[in-house]
């Protein structure tokens, strides 16, 4: 679900554009991107794209043309994919199964009696990611050039490693969570279309960028005492606590100092002691998650490679059916990136 504390870092946050970033490399969370385009890319009555077999492709849609587009503005992706998850995510895991399980429910019902907006409101809150269509994503990313780096655990606590140790400019996700694994800078809306529609709309959709360091100083808080306060709010590893949002906490943790305090002191919130909610040590145990995250810097030299134009077009055409003509438009522009002189970076591959 990603932590809740947009309205706290609203202020911390810069628009930025693609120029910002040339000569950058982003460590994407492979996970919650490849998830948006699952989401996002789908028909008018909100299926997703499928081939002749009926196979879902949305996913390679958005690898290949947002990926494209990436390269096309001298920006160098590294796509960061989970390892198995924490045994305390099990409960979120769940809690997203059962979602998917009634969205879906409700997108077939409105699906069938031709309400087509109904339906496609629902859809998004269907997608599922396979264990074939992780493996996919991989293969085609290589076919791309594009590097790949298995995460012990959570794909964001590798991203932000990747970062820490200068792999990477800044972490790429939709999610807040890289700040709590200690992420230097985020760059959010990336992989999104530039516009989208909402409620009927079409609204401008900007690339954000934020840091740890302005995060923290305009909250006055430690990063310890942020990870306290998204605890409170709940995250992947913790539900939070009731009637709690991201306001409440901060005030909290301000008062308080730390979430320890809190549950020592048997501090209540709305008549609810917290510590009836969670004890030291399972806080002890998030917190770690955290702050002492499950990475590695056991991963193989991250280089960029001249793209397989072959093997793209046996995933996508062969394979899956895309438009033929489609695909090759969009290798000429890979050609085109591949063999351009770039005054930033030399050759880009």
């Amino acid at each position: 679900m990603g932590v809740d504390i947009n309205p706290l870092i609203r202020d911390s946050k810069k628009i930025i554009t693609f120029k910002d970033l040339v000569g950058k490399s982003i460590a994407i969370d492979a996970f919650n991107t490849i998830y948006q385009f699952l989401s996002i890319i789908r028909g008018n009555d909100g299926a997703p794209l499928t081939d002749y077999q009926g196979n879902v492709t949305s996913h390679l849609s958005g690898l290949f043309y947002r990926t494209l587009n990436l390269i096309e503005h001298d920006i160098r992706p590294i796509f960061v994919f989970d390892g198995p998850p924490n045994s305390l995510k099990m409960a979120e895991i769940q809690r997203r199964r059962k979602i998917r399980k009634d969205e879906t429910k409700k997108y077939e019902e409105a699906r069938d009696l031709g309400e087509m907006e109904e339906a496609s409101k629902h859809a998004q809150a269907t997608s599922k990611l396979t264990g074939d269509m992780i493996q996919e994503s991989k293969e085609f990313l290589h076919a791309m050039g594009i590097p790949t780096i298995d995460a012990p655990e959570d794909g964001e606590a590798q991203a932000a490693c990747l970062v820490e140790q200068k792999h990477a400019w800044a972490v790429g996700s939709q999610d807040y969570d890289s700040l709590l694994f200690g992420a230097k800078k985020i760059v959010r809306n990336l992989s999104q279309s530039r516009t989208r529609r909402v409620r009927g709309t079409v609204v401008k959709v900007d690339i954000e960028w934020l840091t740890l360091e302005k995060v923290l100083e305009e909250l006055n808080l430690s990063r310890d005492q942020l990870v306290d306060v998204a605890i409170l709010v709940g995250v992947d590893f913790f539900e939070g606590i009731k009637g709690v949002g991201s306001k409440t906490a901060l005030k909290l943790i301000r008062e308080h100092q730390t979430l320890e305090t809190i549950i020592n002191e048997g501090i209540e919130v709305r008549k609810t002691r917290i510590a009836d909610i969670i004890d030291i040590e399972t806080l002890h145990s998030v917190q770690n998650i955290f702050l002492k995250p499950n990475v590695t810097l056991d991963y193989p030299k991250i280089r960029w490679k001249a793209p397989n134009s072959e093997r793209i077009r046996e995933i996508l055409i062969e394979t899956h059916n895309f438009s033929k003509d489609r695909i090759e438009s969009g290798l000429k522009r890979l050609k085109k990136k591949g063999t351009a002189r770039q005054k930033t970076l030399g050759d880009f591959f």
